[in-house]
């Protein structure tokens, strides 16, 4: 499944980061009619221990998917204390079907949970068959909605509790 693929974690603001954040946004245009995500990012939210980001790389080294996760706490949108919320998850169109969110999305979780977060959130849209497809498999419910898309028709949000393991773990290639 790695396929020389390697995960590293890097700040949110890295270029190969921001390379492949202006080509999700891209796709996030093309199905959303024109519209990208407008939720406010800052590098620092995605800084240890209160977050991480992780960009997969080929073995050419190029960056072909990416992932990261950000401390939330219960406020006005809707998160709860505890909370680490998902963002950016992306693949290439010539990486997928590679298995590369799976693991990155399990990595992330691991980590949220060694950080002490207790529950992982996200918000995707009914744009995203693919993704809602693979946050289902991967133990996510539909959830009461919050975040920055909250009103919105086309917003779908999970959850997934993120319970202590029995031996502490490293999210492996990193």
């Amino acid at each position: 499944m790695s396929h020389g693929i390697q995960l590293h974690a890097v700040p949110y603001d890295h270029p190969d980061a921001v390379k492949l954040n202006d080509q999700v946004q891209l796709e996030y245009q093309e199905r959303y009619d024109g519209e990208g995500d407008v939720t406010f990012l800052d590098p620092a939210m995605f800084a240890p221990p209160r977050g991480l980001y992780l960009l997969a790389y080929d073995a050419a080294g190029s960056p072909v998917a990416s992932g990261g996760w950000r401390s939330q706490e219960e406020n006005d949108e809707g998160y709860s204390d505890g909370d680490a919320e998902l963002k950016r998850m992306y693949v290439i169109p010539e990486a997928r079907g590679l298995g590369l969110a799976r693991r990155i999305l399990a990595a992330l979780e691991s980590d949220a949970r060694e950080a002490g977060r207790t529950r992982m959130v996200l918000e995707t849209g009914d744009q995203q068959p693919e993704a809602i497809a693979l946050y289902l498999s991967s133990g996510y419910t539909l959830s009461a909605k919050f975040g920055h898309y909250r009103f919105y028709d086309s917003s779908r949000c999970m959850t997934k509790p993120l319970r202590a393991t029995s031996a502490p773990s490293s999210p492996s290639g990193i």
